[in-house]
């Protein structure tokens, strides 16, 4: 039969067939003939070590005394003894005013002092006489004692025009200049004490049974550049402030060289458990998800993603208990784009294995 006899459908259903066949018949491509982008990673292996938990925060250094100085009387200022950043020990004499009016007020309260003693000695002779009665001698004797005090004060206030040191300190400010007239109880110079210094840590009450008296605590300041400094807890508060919901620390600071100066930030460390020996990769290898805790391990060329259990971290590093060996290889960098059973390239492979042709074997 020849397709002249054919029908028009039945010839353009042929036609389609065969278009259609033709198409069909061009290289198909697949997935498998792409090529595979292995992506660039870093490795490292797991290292042993001590580790420590530690708390961690802020708080400004202090000085643990510190006193204004007051001016007990009023007074012109005649002498200044010492300036800023003088040594002074409690009772040294800092400034002297002037005691005209007060020296003249204690001769005058003495003369007349010295007069009632007479008239009383007198009298004490007329008493045992019985030529006074005992009303007359107890009202010469309650003068004097009055007469004594008045005296006492009097010498008191004279004193008092020198300006003495409340404690042992440092002088760190001076409030007068000589000749000023100062007026009573106005400040005149502050000492401030830098044995010990302290610094007052507030800490979360989740914390109470991590923190205890006489815990070594390293504290970091900005000035020293990188000089850390050692010290203790000495105090610590037995309640919580229920508006904030921490509990007050005490930390003293011994300086003797006084690179520490009050008022200098602190960033203040208390080590409160350590764990030896103890399985740790880098902080940065860990990935967090969904709370879940893993890392990226290489296996036959691919990475493969294995969940963890860590335990404390400190200085960059975090302890594993639990999901890694000794000799897993894991990602420390470039693990942020992976994804489980991903093809990767080691670009620190030669380095890597050098460290472990190198490590210590049992």
């Amino acid at each position: 039969m020849s397709l002249n006899h054919l029908g028009p459908a039945v010839l353009m259903c042929v036609l389609l067939i065969s278009a259609c066949t033709q198409e069909g018949a061009e290289p198909d491509t697949t997935e498998s003939d792409e090529e595979v982008v292995a992506i660039p990673v870093e490795i490292g292996r797991p290292t042993r070590g001590d580790i420590v938990a530690v708390y961690s925060g802020t708080a400004p250094i202090e000085a643990f005394a510190e006193a204004d100085v007051i001016a007990k009387v009023a007074g012109e200022v005649r002498e200044i003894l010492v300036e800023e950043g003088d040594d002074v020990e409690q009772g040294q004499v800092l400034a002297r005013l002037d005691g005209d009016r007060l020296r003249l007020e204690l001769d005058q309260s003495q003369a007349n002092l010295r007069k009632l003693q007479r008239d009383f000695e007198r009298n004490v002779d007329l008493k045992e006489k019985g030529l006074i009665s005992t009303g007359d001698f107890d009202k010469i004797r309650y003068d004097l004692e009055a007469l004594e005090a008045s005296y006492n004060l009097a010498k008191l206030e004279l004193d008092y025009t020198q300006i003495r040191a409340p404690i042992n300190g440092v002088i760190s400010d001076r409030f007068v200049r000589l000749g000023n007239t100062v007026s009573n109880n106005e400040a005149v110079f502050r000492v401030t004490s830098f044995d010990p210094l302290v610094a007052y840590l507030h800490v979360p009450e989740r914390e109470y049974r991590n923190i205890a008296k006489d815990q070594v605590v390293s504290i970091d300041i900005d000035a020293l550049r990188g000089q850390r400094v050692i010290a203790s807890v000495t105090r610590v508060s037995p309640i919580v402030d229920p508006q904030t919901g921490t509990f007050k620390i005490t930390i003293e600071i011994s300086d003797e060289e006084r690179r520490i100066k009050p008022g200098m930030f602190g960033r203040i460390s208390i080590v409160y458990d350590q764990h030896l020996n103890v399985l740790q990769v880098p902080r940065s290898a860990i990935l967090e998800e969904s709370g879940e805790t893993s890392v990226f391990v290489i296996e036959d060329g691919k990475a493969m993603r294995r969940d963890v259990r860590t335990g404390y971290a400190y200085s960059g590093m975090i302890e594993i208990t639990e999901g890694l060996a000794d000799d897993d290889k894991v990602v420390t960098v470039g693990q942020g784009g992976l994804k489980n059973d991903a093809v990767v390239t080691i670009i620190n492979e030669a380095e890597e294995s050098k460290v472990s042709d190198n490590a210590p074997t049992d």
